[in-house]
């Protein structure tokens, strides 16, 4: 997204350049929707982030250090209104969402955007998520929503495709996690390979699963996230917006720590003032 990860902040190939990955099967609607035009609006308020230097990810670099002020002002930020706009035009709070996780009506929400072929993505899903899990979204505190943003051609379109079809039968997450269990690429997504990742997983009905992953609704719900992507500025992977906070690349776990209590002070904030939260 327009607020840029510091020079040290690891992330995948930008899709600065990139177009969204082709589908086997295009749409005739090419159009983006309503929702995600209005997106494209907002753009401005996240360059304007960004201008001043207020992008979250500029605190790590690897170096796990905490910026000493987390929490202190975060309902004066002036950038307050920004993130609140984002956080409304990307947070779903969906019940039911399968490719969510935690309560509908959590006080934060982090948006994640990836990539299965994405070894950053990977690492996030393997070392920082579980750490998440534990500490705020068992607590009640956060929800994580998963959105797919292939930018590595077909194999990715393909493994998004895939996750989705295990979503409808209730296991996105276990086979999300099968996908980033190591860095897979290239014809290690193909799509035999991904029905076997899906067994492992426990999707049920393979049958169903291959169809689904080919079926016109995975393409329509991939493209969803690709443009919404896109329309905010998302330019790599793994990108992820925190109430509309955005944060960069393969963040420490004190970076997510930091932007967390710092949007739950924020919300806090609002809810003690009698403003509307979302």
């Amino acid at each position: 997204m327009s607020a840029r990860p510091p020079k040290n902040t690891e992330t995948s190939k930008t899709a600065k350049n990139a177009k969204p990955a082709k589908s086997n099967k295009p749409g005739k609607n090419t159009k983006p929707s309503r929702r995600i035009a209005a997106i494209g609006a907002i753009v401005a308020l996240v360059v304007a982030v960004a201008a001043a230097g207020i992008a979250i990810g500029k605190s790590a670099g690897g170096s796990g250090k905490r910026e000493p002020s987390a929490t202190a002002g975060a309902a004066d930020d002036p950038q307050q209104k920004a993130y609140d706009q984002y956080d409304k035009a990307t947070a779903r709070r969906q019940d039911g969402d399968p490719l969510a996780l935690g309560k509908a009506d959590a006080p934060v929400v982090l948006v994640e955007y990836a990539d299965y072929q994405c070894s950053f993505c990977g690492r996030f899903t393997r070392e920082t998520q579980p750490e998440l899990i534990k500490k705020y979204v068992d607590t009640g505190v956060l929800r994580i929503e998963f959105r797919n943003f292939p930018i590595f051609g077909d194999p990715s379109v393909r493994a998004a495709r895939a996750s989705w079809a295990a979503g409808q039968q209730g296991r996105f997450h276990a086979f999300h996690d099968e996908l980033f269990a190591k860095l897979r690429k290239g014809d290690a997504l193909a799509e035999d390979k991904l029905v076997d990742m899906a067994r492992t997983a426990g999707v049920t009905d393979l049958d169903r699963f291959r169809t689904d992953m080919n079926g016109s609704a995975a393409e329509a719900a991939v493209k969803k996230d690709q443009e919404q992507g896109y329309a905010i500025g998302v330019q790599s992977t793994p990108s992820f917006l925190v109430n509309g906070r955005p944060l960069a690349g393969a963040q420490p776990l004190s970076a997510f720590e930091d932007v967390i209590a710092q949007a739950k002070a924020a919300k806090e904030a609002q809810a003690g003032d009698g403003k509307p939260g979302k």
